[in-house]
This record gives C-alpha cells, sequence and structure tokens, in this order.
C-alpha cells in the first residue's frame, strides 16, 4: 500500500488505550536477528515479490529479464511459500511460471488504472497465465478504488471477466481493507478478499501495532459474507521518518516482523508480508518510507543479520 494522501485515510473505529500492548520482546539486536531468521527459515506464509533492480522503475515501464527473476526468486524461495505479484506486463507476466518452476505457489496480481488500453493487456495476460496453470491465486487490481482510478462498475468488469475465463481459480480483488466496507458489492464479486493491513500508515505505534491489525482483519472477515480473507499486505519500514506514533527502525521493523508472524502462524491466518527488496524507485513516489520495506535489501542482502 501507497503512502495515503490523508483525504483517502479512513481510521479503524477502536480505542487504541484498550488494545493490549505487546512486549518489546528484547532491546537486544542480536535477538531479534535470531528470532527473525528462525521465522524465515520455518517459512512464512507468503511475501510480496518485485524484481526491480537499482536503477529500475515500473512507472516507466523497466523491462525486467526473465535471468533477474530467477535471481531474485531464488533469494526468497528457500523462506516463503507463496509469493505475490503485481504485474503481467513488462516482464513481470514471466514471474508466476519461474516461480511455479522453483516449487512456489503464486498469488498474481493484474495492475489497473486508468489506462484501459494497458489494462487491456494485463487482463488478457492474466488469463494467459491463469488457463496455464501458473496462478494458484488471482488479483484484479491493487487499491484500484482507494486511488479513484475505476468507477467500481468498470473493475467488477474485469473482476467477471477473469473469473469467466479462468473458472478454476479463486479470483479476488486487493485493497485497503475499510474498502471492502465500502464497497459491499466488490465483496459480492469476489471469491477471496484481499486486504492491505498498515497499522504504519494510520500512525500506530509498534507496541499495539499488530493488536490493531487484527482488528483490521477482523473488520474485513465481519463483511466478508463468509469468503476467505487474506492480508495481502502488512509491513513495517526500516528507515524514514517518525509517522505519527508510528516509528521507522531496524529494530521496530523486526519486531513487527516477529509479532506478526507470531499470530499468522498461530491462527492460520495466510498473510503476504511487504515486501521482498528495498525499491530504490520508490523514493521517487513515496519518500525515503517507501524505499525500505523489505526483508532484504536492494542487492538482495538480508537485512536482519549485521
Amino acid at each position: 500500500m501507497s503512502k495515503p494522501k490523508k483525504e483517502q485515510m479512513r481510521y479503524l473505529n477502536v480505542n487504541r488505550y484498550l488494545l493490549n500492548k505487546q512486549s518489546i520482546i528484547s532491546e537486544d539486536p542480536k535477538l531479534l536477528e535470531k528470532k527473525a531468521k528462525a521465522i524465515l527459515e520455518q517459512k512464512i506464509s507468503g511475501i510480496s515479490f518485485s524484481p526491480y533492480l537499482e536503477g529500475q522503475d515500473p512507472s516507466v515501464k523497466s523491462l525486467i529479464s526473465e535471468q533477474q527473476i530467477a535471481d531474485r526468486l531464488e533469494i526468497i524461495r528457500p523462506y516463503t511459500h507463496w509469493v505475490r505479484t503485481f504485474s503481467t506486463t513488462n516482464g513481470n507476466e514471466e514471474v508466476p511460471r519461474i516461480a511455479k518452476e522453483k516449487g512456489l505457489k503464486t498469488l498474481v496480481g493484474a495492475w489497473l488504472d486508468s489506462d484501459k488500453e494497458n489494462n487491456e493487456i494485463e487482463i488478457n495476460n492474466i488469463i494467459r497465465i491463469g488457463q496455464a496453470g501458473y496462478a494458484d491465486l488471482i488479483a484484479i487490481g491493487n487499491e484500484v478504488l482507494l486511488r479513484d482510478d475505476l468507477e467500481v462498475e468498470q473493475l467488477i468488469e474485469y473482476i467477471r471477466r477473469v473469473k469467466a475465463a479462468v473458472p478454476n481459480v479463486p479470483v479476488g480483488y486487493v485493497d485497503a481493507y475499510y474498502m471492502y466496507v465500502n464497497f459491499p458489492e466488490i465483496v459480492d464479486e469476489c471469491d477471496v478478499l484481499f486486504a492491505n493491513c498498515y497499522p504504519f500508515w494510520e500512525y500506530c505505534a509498534l507496541e499495539i501495532s499488530v493488536e490493531y491489525m487484527k482488528k483490521m482483519y477482523e473488520l474485513v472477515k465481519t463483511h466478508s459474507k463468509g469468503k476467505p480473507v487474506v492480508i495481502s499486505e502488512t509491513g513495517w519500514p526500516t528507515k524514514g521518518e517518525s509517522y505519527g506514533a508510528a516509528v521507522p527502525s531496524y529494530e521496530n521493523a523486526m519486531r513487527y516482523f516477529i509479532n506478526t508472524y507470531e499470530w499468522a502462524n498461530q491462527e492460520h491466518v495466510h498473510l503476504f508480508y511487504f515486501s521482498s527488496f528495498d525499491e530504490v524507485w520508490k523514493i521517487n513516489h513515496e519518500g525515503e518510507y517507501g524505499a525500505y520495506w523489505g526483508l532484504w535489501d536492494k542487492d538482495g542482502k538480508f537485512k536482519f543479520e549485521k
């Protein structure tokens, strides 16, 4: 989830003072590193995958090679069951096949925005990927309604097209958790709901952040009409200025990761962590916050191991 504009924000209707505060785990970075690595070595449920290298930027349609994709996937392959992709153009359409060849499950995303011509390419490609058996789950659009890029009726038509063409793969939509309250008609169309849940972007202090994220998840479950809910993104940056009570840091990012996956594993919640690698290109779009959400740095080095 990109840094939201103030006019787009909604806030969870909970009293933060009543949320259970989680322990700080440890003040020792070495112990935090050990715990984070242990969770990864047991394999996390899923991770958002970005294959882009320094100097590349999807907003200018940088092309990514199959070798680049394979190299980046190989770094994370031992540590996750699933990968999530965001687009099916400019080389991204090869990620699901290569991921499958490496034994990974795939949540394949089609990027939709106001560019109708490119939307057609994305939709046709994701249908082809699904029909070829390279998608375990399909996501049509990412925060399209949050950005006001399409009308809800247009989004529904895209979802229906893909469901009709790939009937054996569950199809859903990705957006901020509260958008499913705002647009119940989207719930009706989806087989599965993909909810982005970021306490950080709601100025949430670390000690209540995972409890807050649970409430986000519960809100979607309440409005899901019995359909499965997947947390499609959550995370915490290692660098950046304080964002209200949310403080980016090396230690806080580890603590959020550890607490998040201890809960997700205990409750069997399907959760995709954001993100695989630091993404330099996001500095131009989101400031320093955007570039430092990865578990690995821009060069593919695991960050929580000094």
